[in-house]
């Protein structure tokens, strides 16, 4: 049943409104700080209200204007839309307490722009959750990637402006040029935008024409992360680690993965990917992504450079998942946007953290770590289980589901991949742990422990810094565990979306 309702408005609009507010008590930190935790707590509970209904088979539907007779601004919360929107308000507010032990340990500048910017930013992912058609999700697309813009340029300096017009060339030129073509096609065959069941296109549309305008959808997401389209990425880890954790653990990288989903099940739908072998065609492209940004970082020291390409690798089991077109194999790609956004958001938190204590960056500096800062570094360890895919962390419950997919679909060269990337994650996270706790610390990079550039007189201890920025990467290492327990939190919802 569709239910006319503000609810998801009064979604978006919240962090809006908490806007004014964190810029009016500037001056007072503790008050500027207080309206991010209000807003956020705020629209996670809104989220959640809606809830309920929605695992009734319900959906939220409000429309705010007309562009033309078939082509709405409108709102509307499904399932699928619910499992990221909830995540996303969830992580916002575990970020916000994050953020606040985060840059004031490290004095970070312009943190009211920061917070600002972070909420405006919750609302413009809300309005891609929610979208009822595609003009409304490219809408909020494009002005997410507006917002995010001063997030990642957040240090203004030549490589964070670098990092950040790299971002904006591939998002908003991807989107330009292959996104808005793929959509004047679609409104051109099928006479409508809106997202439906099943997808929308006349039974007699023109085979080729959809083909191309397939792939121009998933070359126009570029937020998707998809090689050779994912240098975006990387490019953004320049920006302070609160900011690479929420935006591509979860933010930015779910909408473009989200958006992809919408397209294969909205748009196309199961029966058309399949007659057309679009299906195929997007798990061999996935599947290459997530080989070849596995073995990427392998090669990489730095600690957030190898999260990047990790994070590449892992978005494309998403997208994998609905391109296998088996109902087990679209279960583990819904449910991995949740899974992969607790369990990474962990590794960037613990990323953080070890910055924060003792300015190391590298991988090679970090033996015996472990010792030094136990809680972050085992939250670390729970996020790395879940990355592999070991039991009983949220990992595993998302590569069971596609590994049943791939058998479902008859695509066993499919399943060769995702074992092969289960040893490539592990060889690329196991020692980072392994180093961290049996290895000695190394003499020479503890006495620098406390001057990164190796010219201090003295070295600080390096201890736990802040009940703020251990807690909340406990807090997510734990969900990421209780979601592998307790898979049912989702799959619920998820049910809903794959039948």
């Amino acid at each position: 049943m569709e239910i006319e309702s503000f609810r998801p408005l009064i979604v978006l609009l919240i962090p809006l409104v908490g806007v004014p507010f964190i810029i009016l008590n500037r001056g007072d930190e503790n008050k500027r700080e207080a309206c991010s935790l209000a807003a956020a707590t705020l629209m996670f509970l809104t989220v959640l209200s809606m809830l309920p209904s929605v695992l009734e088979g319900n959906t939220f539907r409000y429309t705010l204007f007309t562009f033309l007779e078939e082509v709405t601004f409108s709102l509307n919360v499904d399932a699928m839309g619910s499992i990221f929107a909830t995540v996303a308000s969830a992580l916002w507010l575990i970020t916000t307490v994050y953020s606040i032990g985060y840059m004031r340990a490290h004095k970070e500048k312009n943190q009211t722009r920061y917070y600002s910017c972070f909420a405006v930013t919750l609302s413009m992912t809300m309005g891609v959750a929610f979208s009822a058609n595609l003009v409304t999700l490219y809408l909020f697309y494009e002005m997410l990637t507006l917002i995010t813009y001063p997030l990642v340029s957040h240090n203004q300096d030549e490589t964070a402006y670098a990092g950040a017009n790299k971002y904006l060339f591939y998002l908003l030129g991807t989107s330009k040029a292959f996104l808005l073509a793929a959509m004047l096609i679609t409104y051109s065959i099928a006479g409508t935008l809106e997202f439906q069941p099943g997808g929308l296109f006349p039974a007699n549309a023109d085979t080729t024409v959809l083909v191309i305008a397939f792939f121009l959808f998933l070359a126009g997401v570029g937020k998707a992360a998809i090689m050779p389209l994912h240098a975006w990425l990387p490019a953004a880890m320049v920006a302070p680690t609160p900011v690479s954790a929420l935006l591509h653990a979860v933010a930015v990288v779910n909408t473009g993965v989200f958006s992809v989903l919408r397209i294969i099940f909205h748009v196309f739908g199961v029966d058309l990917m399949r007659s057309l072998h679009l299906g195929t065609a997007t798990a061999i492209l996935a599947s290459f992504t997530i080989l070849m940004a596995s073995m990427y970082a392998i090669t990489r020291d730095n600690l957030k450079a190898r999260l990047a390409y990790s994070t590449v690798s892992q978005l494309s089991y998403i997208i994998l998942g609905g391109a296998l077109l088996s109902t087990s194999g679209m279960t583990g790609g819904v449910i991995h946007i949740a899974n992969h956004a607790f369990s990474k958001i962990t590794l960037f938190f613990a990323a953080g953290s070890i910055y924060v204590a003792s300015h190391k960056t590298n991988i090679s500096q970090m033996n015996g770590i472990g010792r030094q800062l136990p809680w972050t570094m085992t939250a670390f360890a729970i996020g790395t289980l879940s990355m592999i895919g070991v039991p009983p962390s949220a990992g595993f419950i998302s590569k069971w589901y596609l590994a049943i997919g791939t058998i479902e679909a008859d695509k066993l060269a499919i399943l060769f991949v995702l074992l092969t990337s289960t040893l490539l994650n592990a060889v690329y996270f196991v020692p980072i742990v392994y180093n961290a706790f049996f290895k000695p610390p190394d003499e020479l990079a503890h006495a620098l422990a406390g001057d990164k550039d190796g010219h201090g007189d003295e070295a600080h201890e390096v201890k736990e810094v802040s009940p703020f920025i251990v807690g909340p990467l406990m807090l997510t290492a734990v969900i990421s565990l209780v979601l592998g327990i307790f898979p049912d939190i989702f799959l619920s919802l998820v049910r809903l979306v794959t039948g």
